[in-house]
């Protein structure tokens, strides 16, 4: 059964206040080689085909939120 991996990311231009307070806490944990970080979620679909089309939808509709959030997809396994 192929499995598709979507990564939801907020767009570029928004602020990421928790991948903000994850630079601050990383860098004050002297992790001062980390200059920015953005939080995304990873969704695991098991589908029993793959139609790109599809899961492009399911995106759209459901999984992320095309004003605020970006979404990529590959197909694993």
């Amino acid at each position: 059964m192929p499995r598709v991996r979507v990564y939801v990311t907020l767009k570029p231009a928004l602020l990421d206040s928790a991948g903000r307070t994850v630079t601050s806490s990383l860098q004050h944990l002297g992790y001062e080689e980390v200059s920015d970080v953005r939080i995304g979620k990873l969704i695991h679909l098991d589908v029993d085909k793959v139609e790109e089309a599809r899961i492009k939808e399911m995106c759209q509709k459901l999984l992320a939120n095309p004003v605020i959030e970006d979404f990529s997809f590959e197909v694993v396994g």
